[in-house]
């Protein structure tokens, strides 16, 4: 039997449809031919739908549901059909246009101009029969090539209308379509169907206006309810049949859209400007006349050229330009880029291929064509500056952001579904805690962890069942994080747009589906330490008048190197982990390609390799060839393949591989896939054989290229990251008070990073200087080596003060005392909460008053504000002749414990003298500051000082309790592990903030330095 179902909506809607195209293709595959049309609103699942329709050999139908206007408010639904390409292309053109519109309607004259190709149905249930939608209809009728009544009858329910529609197609002798609109695949999912519109529209289900009869028959029927539901009128199944056997679309991907560069200068070719860009770069980097960099780049043009993407070149080039005329950091290169010298000469990149031995076939190999990929990463607070001079040069029709689609994963299906259905907080709380935060996690993972949970309760059976039926379906669009796509003609001459963000179109299609029409993407990526290297370089240049260029960076600086080897390195990019501390002080790097190698190393797998690296670099252990023809390859990494270019190299000098062909069996061994492996053995071992080489030696070789195959990283990407990983800890190393100062602003909002890195800061001896309402900013500053306190650091100061405060200080305003600064701000912004918090904070103290005093005296210079400056433009000059000077109010000094208290409160940690620091001054007993536990040997016994942050406390398997606690000095925290017997004595001391004498076994659990605590003491018992 044969199925035709003209107006499916599927899950590409957004929750408008709980229909997933896969299984809409399972469910058809029992007729002989079926042909199946996607009808929604936007064309988000269109290729989609299309390639698993016609992977399952059912005929796609590609439509879209629009909304025609007819009137001033009033629109008709209207189902666009695509009867061949150029139908297929109006299609495209119309959904853009629409989405581009407030209203997201059509103008008839829009519909008129490209009704080629089109197939147009008026689905009548979704309509109103009434005079003026009639006249629409004759007209429509009138102008229209093909234009159709669609009648729909769900479950065999006769619409109360369809008999004067019925009238109106005799009258107008118009054909009549049998449809059925489709939201659920079968009558069973309605309840799922229900629950996904309550959560699109954010409501819960008993609060939404239950489904009417029809709409709960939104289901897939079967041909044969189809055909009992039309019994009486069959000649509307064979018009659905005969329109939608006529929409035949063969959707072919040969096309490759590569984005021209503007302007070119009449006569003169992209390639021919891009030789003579590339010439004067060789020539500004200084290897103009060097026949190793000469040969290189012709060779680089030519492949690049031949290729056709000079223009793409000229491009990456151009806009790399532009951002470093605006000063917007960008990165050194990233990916397989870095390894082409064209890209160094254009400064595209900072990485000299030649110099670190990267080859260009890595990136672009003529004997693997694909399209060229050139990441680039911009300080990530700039990086939309770029895009923006992108979409304004090529224009705004040629430029567009990539759509990504949001999903319902396990965790957030089994929320939303049980909020909708009117779970309690608790119940939600307890969901989640029930399903791993794993990325990938399914909710058939969590389900034993349920059974218990669940039990008997019907409606958390019924919850479960939905939220698994509901799983994975697209739930909301937003923008690819980097994704730019540009093109040499308008976008919606290939792919549908709409509105995006900052005037910038997105496309409706995502990326693998834009990159499978032709079209390039191009990825702006915003990297968060490039932004921390530009804020450093600027408070150098705040603080020194002085320009740090960081391609002038020393790669041999003695100080970088050594806090390298010491794992000194919070905030150093790539360097944070534990084990990646570990790393360093292990290989003890000496030179910047030591750096590289662990870069490339600290991964899952190759990691193994750490130690092997190590002990060969120093000379505990010897590294044994093959061949002594590969020494020259692996001597870099002492025998350890590191690099993929590793492999390429091995393949080139040892079998006489080109570089091409040794980059394609580089990916084909990585496949692991037997016959290609033995396919690629039997072209290795030939090759060596024509070379000299043993057999079995040759066997060896390649034994050893796919033992690493897996393992092998991208030289150019660890070498170009590993300079901004070098840049940072130089930085770190040379200039601290600048680097610590732009790392705190950075993580300004997460209060236990800002004490960690503090905690650091104090460490080291770097003085901390209070908030200052005259000094301070809303970031971090230096101060003569110092590290003044940002008022953004200040939990309740907003934004706006900030601001305000911001403009002050430009015009160099100087306030003596509370009252001169509410009358200088007025009372817009001097607040009593925000001004109680600045003075807790000790921002203040500038008045040099008593902290307490100032609390008491802020209401009365807030009633002073409201009176004379009510506002920004409302001020009245407050003459202290006539007026007198405002009195402070009277109050008792605030001792020291509620001022470390207030500081604490309003900024997570103490400015003024830790308690615990104080305390240490008044002891005898020598006591480990907690910053130096790290560097003590595994299992010594120390004592630290410290105050009870956090108390976590269980019981055992035995029933006993035990405690995990987290403590902190003023250099840091740290975990400490209470056994039973120890804690059945020292319980009744375990209170937060509580200061106590800790005595403990060093360990080490889970790459985390933790105590065994063996003694604890209250302070005051010493």
């Amino acid at each position: 039997m044969d199925a035709h179902f003209p107006q499916i909506v599927t899950s590409a809607s957004m929750l408008d449809s709980i229909v997933k195209i896969e299984e809409l293709s399972a469910a058809l595959q029992s007729y002989e031919h079926a042909t199946v049309a996607i009808t929604d609103r936007k064309l988000y699942g269109l290729l989609h739908f299309n390639q698993v329709m016609k992977k399952a050999h059912i005929q796609p139908v590609l439509g879209l549901t629009v909304d025609l206007v007819c009137q001033e408010n009033l629109t008709i639904p209207l189902v666009l059909y695509a009867a061949n390409q150029q139908g297929y292309q109006h299609l495209i053109k119309i959904s853009s246009a629409i989405s581009l519109r407030e209203q997201e309607d059509l103008p008839l004259k829009w519909l008129l101009g490209y009704q080629k190709g089109l197939i147009v149905m008026l689905p009548v249930a979704m309509t109103h029969h009434c005079d003026e939608v009639i006249q629409m209809v004759q007209q429509l009728h009138e102008q229209l090539e093909y234009f159709y009544l669609g009648i729909e009858r769900a479950n065999g329910i006769i619409h109360e209308q369809e008999s004067l529609w019925r009238d109106v197609a005799q009258s107008e002798k118009l054909k009549v379509m049998a449809t059925q609109r489709v939201h659920f695949l079968n009558e069973e999912d309605v309840e799922a169907y229900t629950v996904a519109k309550a959560i699109q529209q954010g409501v819960r289900v008993e609060d939404r206006e239950p489904l009417n009869p029809i709409e709960r028959a939104h289901y897939l029927p079967t041909m044969l309810q189809l055909k009992e539901w039309f019994q009486d009128v069959p000649e509307w199944l064979d018009t659905t049949t005969e329109v939608l056997n006529q929409c035949k679309v063969e959707l072919t991907y040969e096309q490759h859209y590569m984005p021209k560069f503007q302007p070119l200068e009449e006569g003169k070719t992209a390639e021919v400007l891009l030789a003579e860009q590339c010439k004067k770069g060789l020539q500004e980097r200084g290897f103009t006349g060097q026949q190793i960099y000469e040969e290189r780049l012709q060779y680089e043009l030519r492949v690049i050229n031949d290729m056709g993407y000079a223009d793409y070149f000229l491009i990456v080039a151009d806009y790399i330009a532009f951002a470093r005329s605006k000063r917007i950091l960008t990165g050194p290169g990233r990916g397989s880029s870095a390894s082409s010298l064209v890209a160094y000469c254009l400064r595209i990149t900072n990485v000299d291929p030649i110099q670190y031995d990267l080859l260009f076939e890595r990136f672009l190999n003529p004997a693997r064509i694909t399209l060229p990929d050139i990441d680039v990463d911009f300080a990530d607070a700039k990086r939309q500056e770029v895009i923006e001079y992108v979409a304004k040069k090529y224009g705004a029709s040629h430029t567009a952001q990539i759509i990504t689609f949001g999903t319902l994963s396990a965790k957030a299906v089994a929320r939303d579904v049980a909020r909708v259905l009117g779970f309690t907080m608790e119940e939600m709380a307890q969901i989640s805690a029930l399903i791993p935060s794993k990325p990938g996690t399914m909710l058939r993972d969590a389900e034993p962890a349920f059974e218990q949970w669940i039990g008997t309760d019907e409606h958390k059976v019924k919850w479960l069942q939905i939220a698994k039926r509901l799983e994975g379906l697209p739930r909301n669009a937003s923008t690819h994080a980097a994704g730019v796509i540009l093109s040499p003609i308008a976008l919606p001459e290939i792919v549908p747009i709409e509105k995006g963000s900052d005037d910038i179109y997105m496309t409706q299609w995502p990326m693998k589906e834009v990159e499978a029409v032709g079209l390039l993407k191009m990825d702006f990526l915003g990297l968060r330490n490039l932004s921390i290297l530009d804020h450093i370089r600027y408070l150098i240049y705040a603080g020194e008048r002085r320009v740090l260029d960081f391609e002038k960076i020393p790669l041999d600086d003695v100080r970088t190197y050594q806090l390298l080897q010491q794992g000194d390195t919070t905030g150093v990019f790539q360097l944070e982990s534990a084990g990646m501390r570990q790393a360093l002080k292990e290989v003890y790097p000496t030179s910047f390609l030591d750096l590289v190698a662990v870069n490339a190393l600290y991964r899952p797998g190759p990691m193994d390799f750490i130690p092997v690296y190590s002990r060969r670099k120093h000379g505990q252990e010897q590294a044994v060839l093959p061949h002594p023809i590969l020494a020259p390859i692996l001597n870099e990494t002492y025998g350890v393949i590191v690099y993929q270019e590793q492999i390429m190299r091995i393949a080139s000098v040892f079998a006489g591989f080109t570089l091409g062909e040794a980059d394609v069996l580089r990916r084909a061994v990585s496949k692991k896939e037997k016959n290609i492996l033995d396919q690629e053995r039997q072209h290795f071992v030939q090759g060596a054989l024509q070379n000299g080489y043993a057999k079995n030696v040759a066997n060896e070789v390649y034994d050893l290229i796919v033992r690493f195959a897996n393992y092998g990283f991208p030289k150019s990407h660890a070498v170009a990251y590993s300079l901004i990983t070098y840049q940072m800890a130089y930085l770190k190393a040379n200039f601290a008070p600048y680097f610590y100062a732009a790392l705190l602003t950075s993580v300004m909002g997460d209060r236990e990073k800002q004490l960690k890195i503090l905690q650091e800061v104090r460490a080291k001896g770097i003085p901390l200087l209070r908030p200052s309402i005259q000094k301070s900013g809303k970031s971090y500053r230096v101060e003569n080596g110092s590290i003044r306190l940002a008022l953004g650091a200040i939990r309740g100061v907003p934004q706006t003060f900030l601001k305000k405060l911001q403009q002050m200080q430009q015009e160099k305003k100087e306030w003596k005392s509370i009252f001169d600064m509410a009358l200088s701000i007025s009372a817009q912004h001097f607040k009593e909460k925000t001004i109680e918090a600045l003075i807790k904070a000790g921002a203040l103290d500038d008045f040099e008053q008593d902290r307490q005093t100032l609390l008491a005296t802020v209401s009365r210079a807030e009633n002073l504000a409201k009176l004379y400056a009510p506002d920004e433009e409302t001020t009245v000059l407050y003459d202290t002749r006539i007026y007198g000077v405002p009195k402070h109010a009277e109050a008792e000094p605030m001792i020291e414990k509620e001022k470390l208290q207030g500081e604490k409160e309003v900024l997570g940690f103490y400015i003024s003298k830790h308690p615990v620091e104080q305390l240490k001054a008044k002891m005898v007993q020598p006591v480990v500051p907690i910053h130096r536990v790290s560097s003590i040997k595994i299992g010594a016994t120390i004592q630290v000082i410290a105050a009870v942050q956090n108390i976590k406390v269980i019981r055992t398997k035995n029933g006993e309790q035990m405690a995990f606690l987290t403590i902190e000095d003023e250099t840091g925290a740290l975990s400490v592990t209470i056994f039973p017997k120890v804690f059945e004595q020292i319980k009744s001391l375990l209170e937060e903030d509580s200061i106590l004498y800790v005595e403990g076994k060093v360990e080490s659990r889970q790459q985390q330095i933790q105590l065994i605590a063996q003694k604890i003491q209250d302070v005051k018992s010493l």
